[in-house]
């Protein structure tokens, strides 16, 4: 089979698709992109068993035919082309594969189309439509909070909860937790799911930067992502996500009003000098409008302290945070000012934006650490 194709549209989609293709896979043809092409149409398929991802795109060429090439070579040749259109003739008998550009021939070994993994088909049970704008700040907003603890392996995804009046996603590690909602997505089906976090990365790093329409289908097993011409289907994880909702304390008298770039670069800059293992640093707080923020390496003999201005409401306190959780967290705030809502020491600590879109709610949960006594 042969088709013509402008280099830079087929390094577009293949490096839109590529996150999915493994460096050390299971299988060693998940090391390749599947081509198949279907007269002017060519459907790409990347799969690491898990995740899968397709793309489609228009060529020149009246051929049917499949052939499985491998990524890393493919990739590499089109990134050092210039902008131009580029032959592949595949010889269906050898899968041996040449591409011809305007001044090159490369040759290189595909490998049999019929190994590659078959597509999973996705039972779709209900689908809901939200636009790449909502799904990507979902993402951009809880992914960071998920647990690597393979161990745990609900905590490794995102939880969504669909209902009749918003979409809830949920992202935890056990020391934070990320509850952020969407009054935009609605089902009409009551449902819950645990989202991987390599597929929503991959969503994440796929979805165009203007707001396109995406539509989500889900079945028991596998959801199903489709936007423009690209589609991802990923298996779901199977397991039972852990009852967030009681874990949100609700009555949280002492609250910290402060601007969140001022506090988070204090804590960047405090955060230098505390505990390198238990990066702890400590919030004390005094009304009506005082924070001291101080951390200590007693290994080191290295101390800091700052004095912000605030609006605090509540009784004096002193609190220890994790420095690495807070700043991080902060980070993925899109707000100018925040509120710190705290009950006790011993407490989960809440973060809430002050500023946010009209259809979004996010609440940010940090769990306290141990006050160390100061020699």
């Amino acid at each position: 089979m042969k088709f013509t194709v402008s280099s830079s549209v087929l390094l577009k989609q293949l490096a839109a698709i590529n996150g999915v293709v493994s460096t050390n896979p299971i299988v060693p043809i998940l090391e390749n992109f599947l081509f198949q092409l279907d007269n002017n149409l060519l459907t790409v398929t990347a799969s690491d068993l898990q995740t899968v991802m397709v793309t489609e795109l228009p060529v020149e060429s009246s051929d049917k035919g499949a052939i499985a090439i491998p990524a890393k070579l493919l990739l590499d040749t089109l990134r050092g082309l210039p902008e131009q259109p580029i032959t592949l003739n595949i010889d269906g008998d050898t899968f041996g594969i040449e591409i011809i550009s305007d001044n090159g021939r490369y040759k290189l070994s595909g490998e049999n189309p019929i190994d590659f993994p078959k597509i999973p088909s996705v039972n779709r049970a209900f689908s809901v439509e939200l636009s790449s704008h909502a799904l990507s700040n979902a993402i951009a907003n809880t992914l960071f909070a998920t647990s690597t603890d393979e161990l745990r392996p609900a905590m490794t995804g995102v939880f969504l909860q669909l209902g009749a009046d918003y979409a809830t996603f949920v992202a935890t590690d056990g020391h934070r937790l990320i509850r952020y909602r969407r009054y935009d997505v609605k089902s009409l089906v009551d449902t819950t799911m645990i989202i991987p976090r390599k597929a929503l990365n991959l969503l994440k790093t796929s979805l165009p930067s203007e707001s396109v329409p995406v539509k989500a289908e889900f079945s028991q097993a596998n959801a199903f992502f489709s936007f423009a011409n690209i589609r991802m289907i990923c298996r779901l994880i199977d397991e039972r996500f852990p009852d967030y909702e009681n874990a949100i304390p609700t009555n949280n008298p002492n609250v910290l009003t402060i601007s969140r770039g001022e506090v988070l670069n204090s804590l960047r800059r405090i955060s230098i000098y505390s505990n390198r293992t238990t990066h702890q640093i400590r919030l004390k707080l005094t009304p009506p409008n005082q924070l001291v923020i101080s951390a200590e390496d007693l290994d080191y003999s290295n101390e800091a302290n700052e004095r912000l201005l605030c609006e605090y409401n509540g009784d004096e306190m002193e609190i220890g945070f994790n420095a690495k959780f807070l700043i991080e967290m902060l980070n993925n705030l899109d707000t100018s000012t925040l509120s710190f809502e705290l009950s006790a020491p011993n407490r989960a600590g809440l973060v809430v934006p002050l500023e946010k879109e009209d259809d979004e709610d996010i609440l940010m949960l940090v769990m306290p650490v141990m006050l160390n006594t100061y020699a």
